[in-house]
């Protein structure tokens, strides 16, 4: 959902089917930081560990989601157009945490870095996701 054409209400996160399928649950979301977590379980691959696929969606979703609340306060929105990841080990098993931060908060693009984190803070995964702002369509 986006607010009203010409507003500058700060967008609330809600999240799509996927997000809902893979467990994801919002901790945090504000223009500085939005944070999230995922369950290991229901996301692994063949060989028990968490997918990289799985890592690649949720640190999409969340670092989009920040670049939408950004664009929020523009009366914008934001589509994706690059994202990176590198996946610095795994897991088998608890609850990862999904970090969004800004790197760039502008009125044409953002660039955010995401970090996915175990449950002992030690890093699964880094993303680097660029998103464009747009006018919202009337």
């Amino acid at each position: 959902m986006t607010p009203e054409t010409g507003s500058n209400e700060l967008w609330k996160i809600t999240l799509g089917e996927l997000d809902e399928k893979m467990g994801v649950k919002i901790v945090e979301e504000s223009v500085d930081r939005v944070v999230a977590t995922m369950p290991v379980e229901g996301n692994r691959q063949s060989f028990g560990l968490l997918h990289g696929g799985a890592s690649l969606a949720v640190g999409e979703a969340v670092g989009s989601w920040a670049a939408v609340i950004h664009a929020s306060t523009l009366g914008k929105t934001a589509v994706g157009v690059d994202v990176s990841a590198t996946h610095h080990k795994s897991a088998r098993e608890g609850l990862i945490t999904i970090t969004a931060t800004p790197i760039h908060l502008g009125g044409t693009l953002t660039t955010h870095e995401v970090l996915i984190t175990n449950e002992t803070g030690q890093r699964i995964c880094t993303l680097r996701i660029t998103n464009l702002l747009l006018d919202r369509k009337a």
